[in-house]
């Protein structure tokens, strides 16, 4: 029988159902497969007497990649009851064959995420091929979603209550040998042709042995792992676990809690029951906002990321072999660091060698904590540690394939070393600055070459923020884009492209959230009320909390240097109420911010910092009237509006750029999916009807323009 996504064949005694979706390059639960499984499963009850044992196995490079994400993305609130019929039919179908009487083996042959890995689990035996890239696993919670294929109650009942949460709430992947450290792989192969001969043999042993065809929870003397929710050890970490999972989620991520439910209440009862849990709460979460915004963000805008969607497809792939990085401060060192983890000879300039070898110390500090640790063997430290060689010669940077200046924000500072040193590159490289707010096309007047010029823009601490802004000036080729691109995925982290402008897409939409909480507390509303209410809609931490650690006095020499650019082209620049607050913390009250030892909050030695207590007594109204809801969503409102504003300019010129960059860049709340899909999420129209609500209470910053309207209706992506 040969179906649209899957085969069936019954020889010699053995059923087999090959998964093989026509026209994808994966296996997923669509709607045609729901079908197609129900049919098999169907066949195989009618085949009963003549099946011996049943082989489940795919046709794709992977096992089984799961749910068909864009039939969730389509699924409405009132969706819900359709939602939880198809969801039981899968699992009906997975019962059917699961118990059926016979023994089922699944051959593993590559990933099998999510839905994939619930397909796998109806396997009474599972094989797998030796793979050090094969993950297995439940991502969902990941995507706003839970398990709900048979995922929860199956892990929960296989590993116990406690030991299945990093596997269920964390989303914890793991590969063929863990899997078989923890009883969920039987057997591991050593190449895809081993897989059926060993699912025939272990079929063949199995005859005529009856626990062989059943899962471990179908036995009669079946006892959860560690205990049940009665058992007092459990009971007494379970009247905490809600709790500690509200700090991590806020409240705002409802998958997480979901998941826990359907773990608890599900082990309360029988197995039938506890799928049943689980259908119910996973059909609650499909047809919520949330899951379709972390679905098109993490999931979608991911893929398009990683695909390479913005990168210029005519230029062939590409790796630096050697790269130089001018300044050795804080991000000099950082790009050192991940370009020498990744194989990157690397070498670090600085004004004097002492100041180089500072920088290079910075590696050193980073992998040692992982040598304590027993994380990385000392012979691999000294190996990253030798591909990065301090210099104080430009002589040293002779051969560069790529050179990239780390050097404070001055432009003239800029263009001393560009020309220093640009001419020591290899013939056809390639030149870079990570600036953050300054104009690439002015930068690369300096360059001899500015088609081969462009803006790369790490994020600090470079060594765990993903992100990497990749800035095209107005000379900047295609090739040299696409070149930026290779190396940043090179490095393991994630490059968006944008257009040139001041502040480019991430500092100018992260600047609009700093000084709105600057500007609310220049109105006189409390600090702990504007850094919490921050923290309650999800982002990282508060405005003034982020201000203090990138330096208020940074934010006041970027205003200074906008105003210079503006008087040179003859125009006044018009500072925003938060931007003239920052500059009077600076230049009057001498708060500059953690680094020069103190702007919102002070730093205690050995102690947690707290707010400055002057910011109560001098800037503090007793009748300021304010709206919690209002502090909440001119928090986040004011940066999907500039995110918008960088659409419809051309600064953004796709809609996973601006999801992916705000939420790795700058840490917009990520149940929104970003901020591009939290406009979307809600809808265009009354996006723009609560932003002419705080226009006219806060200002300029919340206007949305017809045209920038008309730019976000054209973009919105379609499912």
């Amino acid at each position: 029988m040969i179906l649209k996504t899957l085969r069936y064949e019954l020889a010699d005694g053995i059923a087999t159902i090959t998964f093989d979706e026509q026209g994808s390059p994966v296996n997923t639960m669509c709607l045609q497969w729901q079908a197609d499984l129900a049919q098999a499963a169907e066949q195989v009850v009618k085949d009963k007497a003549q099946i011996k044992g049943v082989i489940l196995a795919s046709a794709k490079s992977t096992f089984f990649a799961g749910a068909d994400l864009k039939g969730v993305m389509r699924s409405q609130a009132s969706d819900g009851p359709r939602v939880f019929a198809e969801i039981e039919g899968i699992k009906k179908a997975f019962r059917t064959i699961e118990t059926l009487g016979v023994p089922v083996v699944s051959c593993l042959n590559g990933t099998a995420l999510g839905g994939g890995w619930e397909v796998a689990l109806i396997g009474h035996h599972r094989i797998a091929t030796a793979n050090p890239k094969t993950q297995f696993g439940l991502p969902e919670v990941t995507l706003g979603l839970i398990p709900g294929g048979g995922g929860i109650t199956k892990m929960t009942r296989q590993l116990g209550l406690l030991a299945a949460q990093p596997y269920v709430l964390e989303s914890k992947l793991f590969g063929p040998e863990e899997a078989q450290k923890l009883g969920l792989v039987h057997e591991i192969v050593a190449t895809d042709d081993q897989l059926r001969p060993r699912a025939f043999a272990h079929i063949a042993a199995s005859q005529g042995q009856p626990e062989a065809a059943q899962h471990l929870w179908d036995r009669k003397d079946y006892k959860m792992p560690g205990g049940t929710p009665s058992n007092p050890k459990i009971a007494g970490m379970l009247s905490v676990a809600p709790a500690v999972l509200k700090q991590k989620t806020r409240g705002l991520y409802p998958a997480p809690e979901a998941a826990l439910a359907a773990m608890v209440e599900g082990a309360m009862v029988d197995f039938d029951t506890a799928m049943r849990i689980e259908s119910r709460y996973l059909a609650g979460l499909m047809t919520s906002q949330v899951a379709r915004n972390m679905i098109n963000t993490f999931f979608f805008n991911m893929n398009s990321i990683k695909g390479g969607q913005s990168r210029p497809k005519a230029a062939p792939r590409y790796k630096p072999q050697k790269v130089g990085i001018l300044g050795a401060g804080m991000m000099g060192s950082g790009i050192a660091y991940a370009q020498a983890s990744r194989g990157i000879a690397t070498v670090l300039k600085d004004v004097s060698l002492e100041a180089a070898e500072k920088g290079k110390a910075y590696s050193h500090k980073l992998t040692q904590k992982r040598v304590d640790k027993g994380r990385m063997a000392a012979d691999k430290q000294q190996a990253l540690l030798s591909l990065i060689q301090p210099t104080a010669s430009a002589a040293d940077l002779k051969g560069c394939d790529l050179i990239i200046e780390a050097v404070f924000e001055n432009r003239e500072l800029k263009a001393k070393v560009t020309q220093e040193d640009e001419p020591m590159l290899a013939e056809g490289g390639f030149f870079a600055s990570n600036t953050s707010t300054l104009p690439i096309s002015g930068l690369a007047t300096a360059s001899a070459k500015p088609e081969k010029f462009v803006g790369i823009h790490f994020f600090s601490p470079v060594d765990k923020m993903q992100l990497v802004e990749i800035i095209r000036g107005a000379q900047t080729d295609d090739e040299t884009i696409a070149r930026a691109y290779d190396y940043v995925q090179a490095l393991g982290k994630l490059p968006i492209v944008v257009n040139d402008s001041r502040g480019f897409y991430t500092s100018r939409t992260f600047g609009t959230f700093v000084m709105e909480g600057a500007a609310m507390l220049g109105e006189g509303i409390p600090a702990p009320v504007i850094e919490n209410l921050a923290m309650q809609v999800g982002m990282p931490v508060g405005p003034l909390a982020v201000l203090d650690e990138t330096a208020l006095s940074l934010s006041v020499h970027v205003l200074d240097q906008t105003r210079e650019d503006f008087a040179k082209e003859g125009k006044t620049y018009t500072a925003t109420p938060g931007e003239l607050f920052v500059e009077r913390m600076v230049k009057e009250l001498k708060r500059p911010g953690r680094a020069a030892g103190g702007g919102f909050y002070d730093y205690p030695a050995g102690q947690k910092k707290v707010l400055w207590p002057e910011l109560k007594t001098r800037f503090e109204k007793a009748d300021v009237a304010y709206s919690q809801q209002d502090i909440k969503d001119r928090l986040l409102y004011r940066q999907a509006v500039e995110t918008a504003r960088c659409l419809q300019e051309g600064v953004l010129t796709s809609v996973h750029d601006g999801n992916i960059g705000s939420i790795f860049g700058i840490g917009f709340s990520a149940w929104t999916g970003g901020a591009l899909q939290f406009i979307y999420g809600q809808g265009v129209d009354a996006f723009a009807k609560r932003c002419a609500e705080l226009a006219a209470k806060y200002g300029a910053g919340f206007v949305l323009t017809a045209e920038v309207i008309a730019s976000l209706k054209q973009h919105q992506p379609v499912y």
